[in-house]
C-alpha cells in the first residue's frame, strides 16, 4: 500500500500500473481534444491537492539522491548529517520518501526534531515509504511534483543519484539561469561522485559557448555540511 497524499489515505498497489498508464497516454502525442481536457482537469485537481498537502509553516530544504544506496553507505551517512543539521537549524526537510539518501535525511531530520515529509512520484516499481515520515504526498506526475517541489522548498541539497536527481539538479539550474526563480541555493555534495560532470561543463559546454563561466556558480560543491548550512543561512 501507498500513502495518496498527507491525510494518511492509503492507495492499493494495484491502481499503480493505473495511475502511470494514464500518465503515459496522456503524453503519447496527439490525442481527442476532449480526452486532453479531462487530462487537463486532472492535472488540476492534482496542483490543488499538492497545495493542500503541501500546507505547513516554516522554511523547507529538499534533499535528493539515490534510492539504491544502503544505510552504512557513506553518502547515507552524509545525507542523515545534512537532515540532522537541517532540523537543527529550524528547516523541513523534504525528500522522495523513499529508501536509500532518502531515507537517511528523513531518518536525520526525524531524529534532530525537525519535520520531515516525503515527496513522491508513483511508479510500477515505487518502493513503500520510508518509516521517518512526519507527512507524505504521493503525485501521479513527474512534472507537477516538480513544480511542488521548487515551490515550497527554500533550498535542494543535491547527493549522488541517477537520472531522476539530475533531472531535478538541471531542472533547477535552468531556472535559475533563466531568472524563473532567484535566491535559491542548490549544493551538490559528494565530491568525488560529482567531479566528473563538474569538469565536463568546465572542459565542454564552457568551450562550446552552450553555457557560460558564471553558469558554474548556480551550484557549490562541498563535503562540509557546516559549509551547506552556511550557504543556505546566507542565501534565504
Amino acid at each position: 500500500m501507498t500513502r495518496s497524499d498527507s491525510s494518511s489515505k492509503w492507495r492499493p498497489l494495484s491502481l499503480l500500473e493505473h495511475v502511470t498508464g494514464v500518465e503515459r497516454e496522456f503524453l503519447v502525442g496527439r490525442r481527442d481534444r476532449c480526452e486532453d481536457l479531462e487530462s487537463a482537469a486532472r492535472i488540476y485537481l492534482e496542483f490543488l491537492r499538492g497545495f493542500e498537502s503541501l500546507d505547513f509553516a516554516g522554511p523547507c530544504v529538499t534533499v535528493f539522491g539515490s534510492a539504491r544506496f544502503p544505510q552504512d553507505h557513506p553518502y547515507c551517512q552524509l545525507a542523515y548529517e545534512v537532515g540532522r543539521r537541517l532540523a537543527e537549524e529550524g528547516y523541513a526537510v523534504m525528500t522522495g520518501g523513499g529508501p536509500g539518501i532518502m531515507e537517511a535525511a528523513n531518518r536525520g531530520a526525524k531524529e534532530g526534531g525537525g519535520y520531515s515529509l516525503g515527496s513522491n512520484i508513483v511508479l510500477p516499481q515505487e518502493e513503500a515509504p520510508n518509516p521517518y515520515l512526519d507527512d507524505y504526498v504521493l503525485f501521479d506526475h513527474f512534472f507537477v511534483r516538480k513544480v511542488m517541489l521548487v515551490k515550497y522548498s527554500q533550498a535542494f541539497v543535491i547527493l549522488p543519484g541517477g537520472y531522476g536527481t539530475l533531472d531535478e539538479l538541471f531542472e533547477t539550474l535552468t531556472l535559475i539561469q533563466t531568472g524563473k526563480i532567484e535566491r535559491f541555493p542548490v549544493i551538490t555534495m559528494g565530491s568525488d561522485y560529482w567531479k566528473p560532470l563538474a569538469d565536463f561543463m568546465r572542459e565542454t559546454m564552457i568551450p562550446a559557448g552552450t553555457i557560460g563561466p558564471d553558469d558554474l556558480a548556480l551550484a557549490n560543491l562541498t563535503d562540509s555540511v557546516d559549509e551547506a548550512i552556511d550557504i543556505i543561512k546566507r542565501t534565504m
